[in-house]
């Protein structure tokens, strides 16, 4: 066969990566505080885009925010000129009557009534020398700046220190102690590492700790869960024999094998479960009521509303939407200064990639209302009756309803959040897989089925505890056909216990 040369025209399609689709694909998937970030890292390495904060802020170059209000004519600026204006020599008060020339003593005096009196009778409030109120009534406009704040879990224990020890080697000690607390109040720390680096014997820090574990809370400087519930029973007064043996053996307790506890410390079944109700008003976790930060709120993506004729308003959260502008006036501005070439290509590629982040954005928001419009359509029972009613949903059903690739939607979805009249959800909860009906009928989510399960254990009294099969049963009769193992692997995942575990426990507590 011989080999020969020969020049072909083909025309072809393909999809290209270029660095603007890849950016654009990446933002899809960033969370609220993610793109955040990203934006503000842009807004610093490109000089043509700034952010829009809205009428509130100062005007910048090339921009004039909304809602900004024209100057005024010159015959009435004098009215609003700035105090500066009026710091002239001609409006300056004279060195006599300067204010700091006057004796406060000679103003405000503790003195007889005579002095606080008015002209007409009427009774000035007490002042001090240095010309504060000395009296604390609803009028005082400074009463907020007399309430204290939280006390946090240091300082409170720091107080007690400087009460409870006197010598300076433990107080030092302590302190280090203090300062090794987890958030929880647990002391993980290892004493004799800790005893070479302060260089002091090991017996002065355990014996410095003996007195530290007595501190309020109860419980605090613990080192393991079972010397934090000891030393709170001790507290109490209630640490006798068969509570320490309970506590040695706190592994039983967590299985709930409540016949092996009874035969372990030596006490019948009523002894035992008034055992376990002091254990349950214990606090494992003494130091979380200093410190606390509240958890912060998840910042919604989409707003949702019922309409007053029915149906429902999806709208994005504008607060989580970065608003940014391009500078054109700047752009032109150093356009028409620059010389050379690859100044003016610098220039060029800032503008078509500032342009092309506003467009992404643009999509990106366009995209995630159109996926959550369509979310809510094919959810709306769920929203109207609950967890019950909602439906199996998968990617491809909403993908082909807005007609986008199901890859896209797995982007919009992730790590954004929807306020709904039920609760805020990840876009991620509706989509659900599908458990088959047993009658025929149409086919029941997951989650719902879910939530019957949760449902049926929560109704069930210690005479009625329901295994899985019997679960399977009710389930049935329900119209679900769900398999056994699908009931046991539900009820592991909301980390609910064996029948026989629930029984146990139900006995004892009834």
């Amino acid at each position: 066969m011989a080999l020969s040369q020969r020049l072909d025209l083909r025309q072809s399609q393909t999809l290209v990566m270029t660095p603007q689709l890849q950016q654009a694909i990446k933002l899809l998937q960033l969370s609220n505080l993610e793109l955040s970030d990203f934006v503000d890292r842009e807004v610093e390495q490109n000089p043509l885009l700034e952010r829009d904060d809205g009428p509130g802020a100062e005007s910048v170059e090339g921009f004039e925010p909304a809602g900004a209000e024209p100057p005024l004519p010159p015959e009435q600026e004098s009215v609003t000129r700035d105090t500066l204006d009026f710091t002239t020599s001609g409006t300056l008060p004279e060195a006599a009557e300067g204010p700091l020339d006057t004796d406060f003593e000679n103003v405000w005096t503790n003195g007889s009534s005579a002095d606080n009196t008015m002209g007409d009778g009427e009774t000035l409030g007490q002042w001090t020398s240095s010309g504060g109120r000395a009296g604390f009534d609803e009028s005082d406009p400074n009463l907020e700046q007399t309430l204290s704040g939280e006390i946090s879990l240091r300082d409170h224990l720091l107080g007690q220190l400087n009460v409870d020890i006197t010598g300076p080697a433990d107080r030092l000690i302590g302190t280090t102690l203090i300062d090794l607390l987890d958030e929880t109040g647990y002391l993980t720390a290892n004493l004799t590492e800790l005893a070479e680096q302060l260089g002091c014997a090991l017996g002065d820090i355990e014996r410095v700790l003996a007195l530290l574990q007595r501190f309020d809370p109860p419980g605090i400087f613990a080192r393991s869960l079972k010397e934090c519930l000891a030393i709170q029973l001790r507290e109490l007064d209630r640490l006798d024999p068969a509570m320490a043996t309970l506590l040695d053996h706190l592994d039983l307790l967590a299985a709930r094998n409540m016949a092996a506890l009874i035969k372990v410390c030596g006490v019948d079944a009523e002894d035992i479960s008034d055992m376990l109700g002091e254990i349950r008003k214990l606090n494992p976790k003494p130091a979380l009521a200093f410190d606390h930060t509240p958890a912060q709120a998840v910042t919604p993506d989409i707003l949702m509303r019922a309409q007053a004729g029915g149906g429902w308003i999806v709208e994005l959260n504008p607060d989580t939407l970065p608003r940014l502008l391009v500078n054109q006036r700047y752009f032109t501005k150093v356009n028409s200064e620059l010389r050379s070439k690859p100044e003016r290509d610098y220039l060029s590629e800032r503008l078509n990639s500032a342009n092309w982040l506003l467009k992404s954005l643009h999509q990106r928001a366009t995209t995630i209302l159109k996926v959550a419009s369509e979310i809510t359509r094919q959810q709306d029972a769920f929203f109207l009756h609950g967890v019950q009613h909602l439906k199996p949903l998968i990617l491809r059903d909403v993908a082909e309803a807005i007609g986008m690739h199901e890859s896209t939607v797995s982007r919009v979805t992730t790590n954004k959040f929807m306020i709904t009249p039920r609760g805020i959800f990840e876009l991620k909860y509706f989509f659900t897989s599908s458990i088959q009906s047993a009658v025929g009928g149409a086919s029941h989510s997951a989650e719902a089925v879910r939530h019957r399960i949760k449902m049926l254990i929560d109704e069930e009294r210690a005479e009625t505890v329901l295994s899985d099969d019997r679960l399977v049963e009710v389930l049935r009769d329900d119209g679900i056909d769900i398999a056994r193992r699908t009931v046991a692997k539900y009820r592991e995942a909301m980390r609910i216990p064996s029948s026989v575990q629930r029984r146990r426990e139900k006995s004892l507590r009834f």
